[in-house]
């Protein structure tokens, strides 16, 4: 994976800093270069105005008097308040600290009288309780008075590993060092931390060799290189053929499905259809081939053509057991298949006979209420889909505006592209009709999971206000063009 997305976790992050520290860098320049770019954003974005500097009593706090110190050394007017006494401080923020020559005073909500802009320096990612006493009073305070607030590393009260929010107040801006934590882009963390900056603070790259992350933010980067290519000898059928399962009565989710296939590339899409269904069908489509099943095994006898290259159901099939019997048929084939929505709510009362069932690539796209009816597991996110592609031997795409996709190996992405006008219906069918359409290709399970959220939350970005999901497929080619996808090889 590409080092340039990684996530590092509070661990990790210190992790680097001490393989940094090791590399030759003193501690007090690298807290120097984590304080500096604070100053600098700051004065990039707002005029002059009184600040101040909200310390707390460890390293992100020692951050804070280096940007206090280069603010105070541009005119601006520039207070601290400090959650501990001075004489408390240790290492390399009691260094820092000794070379801000302006007031310290205690840290209460008093503090901010006169103050147009808080820098909240008081924790970082690393805090692992709540937020309480003076620290969440005077943050309070600055967030019921509207004041603009900048965090460094993460606004104090969000948990860097995970998002959540243990008593954190909104940022306007956050500055934080080398790489993003997952808590940046994790919800309710990424509202949180509003404009987020990564800065340089003189970190080598070489640190990954020995950090080893296994979370990524999603990115081209990652798999652009993957996405399938035209051949100049192709023909339609080295494209792959995608195979959906097309609900009754309700239809609307397949169509809009099998289009995305199509849109990205598939070179067939058929959509396998119960026969009283298939005037509805037909009628509607052009470029899209439907198969109508009479009866039972007639999907069975549909999958023995070993040219239909992937596989999706769920989109409109239904709740029962008739998805769950052509369920099983499709993971049977041992093909690439995405199973979504119905597919998946269908064996909510034994999800293990759906486990035990896939031995062949396999992706889930629940969103967080059809995870719950086949996964019974607490905790973030992150840990959540690394538990379930574990357990199920999927790769499992849990959606939202911080969509997060696992696989079984414990690598794990974190896409933040999605606009909110992806809350919509039919989003959801449109993106597993777009994975289906990599993987009918030939793309590896994770990193088609990975393109196809991506791709999903750029149209949608390049569409605006006013997105419905029957407009996603069609920006798809556009899309595509500007990546260089599906260009010839």
């Amino acid at each position: 994976m590409n080092p340039l997305t990684a996530l590092l976790d509070a661990q990790q992050m210190k992790e680097a800093d001490r393989l940094t520290v090791a590399s030759g860098i003193a501690g007090v320049a690298l807290m120097e270069n984590a304080g500096r770019p604070v100053a600098q954003e700051i004065q990039k974005r707002w005029a002059r105005c009184p600040v101040v500097v909200l310390c707390g009593p460890g390293s992100n706090g020692g951050d804070g008097f280096v940007a206090a110190r280069r603010l105070a050394e541009a005119d601006w007017p520039v207070r601290i308040a400090l959650l501990v006494p001075r004489n408390s401080l240790r290492g390399d923020a009691a260094y820092h600290a000794a070379l801000w020559r302006g007031p310290v005073e205690p840290m209460t909500p008093a503090a901010l009288d006169g103050a147009a802009l808080v820098v909240d320096a008081i924790f970082g990612a690393g805090l692992s309780r709540a937020l309480e006493g003076s620290a969440a009073q005077t943050l309070a305070a600055a967030a019921a008075r509207k004041l603009t607030i900048v965090a460094v590393d993460v606004p104090s009260g969000l948990m860097g590993d995970t998002g959540a929010d243990m008593g954190a107040v909104p940022a306007a801006l956050t500055i934080t060092c080398f790489r993003k934590k997952p808590g940046h882009l994790l919800q309710p963390g990424r509202r949180l931390c509003g404009e987020l900056v990564v800065a340089d603070i003189g970190t080598p790259e070489s640190v990954f060799e020995q950090v080893s992350p296994n979370t990524f933010e999603n990115d081209p980067a990652l798999w652009t290189h993957a996405l399938p290519a035209l051949q100049v000898d192709g023909n339609k059928y080295t494209r792959g053929h995608a195979l959906v399962w097309g609900g009754y009565p309700t239809m609307g989710a397949a169509r809009m499905a099998a289009r995305a296939a199509a849109r990205s590339g598939a070179g067939l899409t058929t959509i396998a259809v119960p026969e009283v269904a298939l005037p509805v069908y037909a009628a509607a489509l052009t470029s899209i081939m439907v198969s109508a099943l009479a009866a039972p095994g007639d999907l069975e006898r549909l999958l023995a053509d070993r040219r239909y290259s992937g596989l999706l159901i769920g989109p409109g099939a239904g709740v029962g057991d008739a998805t769950r019997t052509h369920t099983l048929e499709m993971l049977n084939t041992r093909r690439a298949t995405v199973l979504d929505a119905d597919a998946l709510s269908s064996f909510h009362d034994d999800p293990h006979l759906l486990f035990g069932a896939i031995a062949g690539p396999c992706v889930m796209t629940p969103h967080e209420g059809e995870f719950v009816r086949l996964f019974d597991v607490t905790g973030d996110k992150l840990c959540r889909a690394r538990f379930a592609a574990r357990l199920s031997d999927a790769v499992i795409v849990i959606k939202g505006s911080d969509t997060v996709i696992a696989a079984p190996d414990g690598c794990a992405i974190v896409n933040a592209n999605a606009p909110a006008s992806l809350a919509t219906a039919g989003a959801g069918d449109v993106l597993s009709g777009i994975l289906l359409g990599l993987l009918a290709q030939g793309m590896e399970p994770f990193l088609a999971s990975a393109a196809a959220v991506w791709l999903h939350g750029a149209a949608a970005a390049a569409f605006g206000p006013g997105l419905l999901a029957e407009d996603l497929p069609d920006l798809l080619p556009g899309v595509l063009r500007g990546l260089g996808g599906l260009v010839a090889a």
